[in-house]
């Protein structure tokens, strides 16, 4: 996944009532009307968080008669797990050593008490 469309992804992620949005979209796919009821904001504002998730490739809109519902790509937060998982690794491993030291440092500290 290229940099700049990754970036997009993270961009759109980082607005609050764009989450919201995507989160309503897991429940299944909706209308651009539904997922404005619960903003305090006006349906073209709503509309341009739209646009921002789509442009980002995190929704699909598309057009029946007068519906236009709005579809969650999961596919798009599959490319940031995939990007994520190295530093997950990277997170692991270190915790894992240190609580291998973690572990040797009480160890000794428990033989020294016995000496006393």
């Amino acid at each position: 996944m290229p940099a700049d469309h990754l970036s997009a992804t993270f961009a759109a992620l980082a607005d609050p009532t764009r989450r919201a949005i995507l989160a309503r979209l897991v429940l299944g796919e909706t209308s651009v009307g539904e997922l404005a009821e619960p903003f305090d904001m006006s349906l073209p504002a709503v509309s341009k968080h739209l646009k921002v998730l789509q442009h980002a490739g995190l929704i699909t809109r598309s057009r029946e008669a007068q519906w236009r519902p709005c579809k969650l790509e999961p596919e798009a937060l599959k490319d940031i797990d995939l990007w994520l998982e190295d530093y997950r690794r990277l997170w692991s491993e270190r915790f894992d050593r240190l609580d291998d030291y973690l572990k040797k440092l009480q160890a000794k500290g428990k033989k020294r008490g016995r000496k006393k």
